[in-house]
């Protein structure tokens, strides 16, 4: 188990919620978890029939247990583990001109990080037109209204929790993504 605030996996009612709207999304999908924490999305997405994940945690915590679950699951094959935070990860993924169709992101809630990560990830070639980025966070770090080149097409509150589905601006996305709330 994990100890402190910096890791806090994500509930099993979240985790489902997020799958049930994503249904087929993450099918021979490259998705990228960002903020990885335990692995808890990125492995379930590995179990769903995502092609590969790559996993992006700095805590060496956190990414022993990675490591382990992805052993245990017999997914290491399908996935990559990057020991960096995520700004550096971003840079380092963009130069080997890696690029997502599926990017979960967990950060940690109200310290900033989802507006500095958005603007990176948008003026950082990982993603493409028909690119999903979805964003766990807190329902008290609402996103703001309009994010430059993002449009948030769908959003979960599941108690203190808020799940946000973004895509970049002029996606190939229908704005009823995921059904009706």
């Amino acid at each position: 188990m994990l100890s402190g605030r910096s890791v806090r996996p994500t509930s099993d009612r979240v985790k489902e919620s997020i799958f049930n709207i994503l249904g087929d999304e993450v099918k021979d999908k490259v998705v990228l978890d960002l903020f990885a924490g335990t692995g808890n999305l990125g492995i379930e997405a590995l179990s769903r029939g995502a092609a590969k994940v790559i996993f992006v945690e700095k805590s060496r915590q956190a990414l022993r247990i990675i490591e382990r679950n992805l052993l245990e699951t017999e997914m290491a094959v399908r996935s990559e583990v990057l020991p960096k935070d995520v700004t550096r990860a971003i840079g380092i993924l963009a130069q080997k001109s890696e690029s997502f169709d599926l990017i979960l992101m967990d950060p940690p809630y109200r310290e900033g990080w989802i507006m500095k990560t958005l603007e990176r990830i948008r003026r950082t070639p990982i993603h493409h037109e028909g690119s999903l980025l979805v964003i766990e966070h807190d329902r008290r770090e609402p996103l703001p209204d309009v994010v430059e080149g993002w449009e948030v097409i769908k959003q979960r509150k599941l108690g203190d929790t808020l799940v946000s589905f973004l895509v970049p601006k002029k996606s190939r996305y229908p704005a009823s993504f995921g059904g009706e709330d």
